[in-house]
């Protein structure tokens, strides 16, 4: 929080994406627990539970709400499974017809084991650690329901926004409203901080950047601030690279998540002059280790010190990492002095 008001840090704050996750044994036993991976998002006190786990663990500096993107399309009437092995799945949205039976309002009952979960997380952490919550951003959201799961391009909602412009941007704002309302309440739920995560902006070209991405993002903040003067929102247009300048001057967010493959000059003095910045180890030097983990380490803590700095992952970290490398990542991250 304190990044994030505008005072740098010797030592910088850090946590991970995805920290409550398939790595951990703990959460692995959760999640069998709860039966479906939307049972674990909608059991409040198990979606807490998996939220702390890495708290208790690491001692991070901040929780995120365990959940999922895609809870919010569910709330919006929206038929979500996720299948094992294969990802999420569904109703697909890729006609103009089929997107006028999009619901315009979300159910925020739905979402209520969410805001519950965070009220206990809220009432069990530590007070210095700070509680995050989150959304997908509206492009990537929109990415999965109109192809219907994800795919390695998302290539069927970039060919409806060139095609069906009008159609692409009824579903960009019925998720903006939805994404606003949901946001406000995760704050009134004990939420500090909250992120957006758009991981498929990175794909589009330019203009299709900026009417997809930042306009909506900037459409996000602006009416969760209208309600809440003084929310701290950070931002995560994965891939972004040159046009993340352009993202935070006009998105008028508090801080922006980078990928590992953010060039550090230009964040440096495009981007961190102006917000906080987060983020970039990559996630695959968990799975490294050793000689490599702390070189990649340095090499964040070397470019970014010298700012207002979140140590972070450049994404979320991956099932396969090493609890060991996590450990060394922490040790080595908390004994800096910089």
């Amino acid at each position: 929080m304190e990044v994030l008001s505008g005072n740098r840090q010797a030592s910088p704050p850090m946590w991970m994406m995805r920290q409550a996750g398939r790595y951990l044994p703990e959460y692995r036993a959760t999640r069998a627990e709860a039966g479906s991976f939307l049972d674990l998002c909608y059991n409040a006190k198990l979606a807490a539970e998996v939220t702390l786990q890495p708290i208790r663990r690491f001692g991070f500096d901040a929780a995120i709400i365990f959940s999922d993107i895609l809870v919010v399309p569910h709330a919006l009437g929206r038929a979500v499974r996720f299948e094992v092995g294969e990802g999420p799945r569904l109703d697909p949205l890729d006609t103009p017809d089929k997107v006028g039976t999009l619901n315009k309002a979300i159910d925020l009952g739905k979402l209520e084991p969410v805001f519950e979960a965070l009220r206990i997380v809220r009432s069990e952490l530590p007070k210095e650690t700070t509680l995050i919550g989150f959304c997908g951003a509206p492009f990537t959201v929109a990415t999965y329901m109109v192809a219907g799961q994800g795919t390695s391009d998302q290539g069927p909602a970039r060919l409806m926004a060139y095609q069906h412009p009008g159609a692409f941007a009824k579903i960009i704002d019925v998720l903006v409203e939805s994404s606003i309302a949901y946001l406000l309440k995760q704050l009134e739920a004990g939420a500090d901080v909250l992120q957006l995560f758009d991981t498929w902006g990175g794909i589009l070209p330019p203009r299709e950047f900026e009417r997809w991405v930042i306009e909506p993002t900037r459409r996000i903040v602006a009416g969760v601030r209208k309600q809440a003067p003084g929310a701290k929102i950070i931002g995560f247009p994965r891939g972004a690279g040159a046009l993340l300048p352009a993202f935070i001057e006009r998105t008028g967010v508090d801080a922006v998540s980078i990928d590992w493959t953010a060039e550090p000059k230009l964040v440096r003095e495009q981007v961190q002059t102006k917000v906080a910045v987060q983020g970039n180890l990559d996630p695959l030097l968990l799975i490294a280790g050793g000689a490599a983990l702390d070189e990649g380490v340095d090499d964040v803590l070397k470019n970014f010190s010298g700012g207002r700095h979140i140590f972070n992952l450049g994404h979320g970290i991956t099932p396969d990492a090493s609890i060991a490398h996590v450990e060394q990542m922490v040790k080595r991250v908390r004994a800096f002095k910089g």
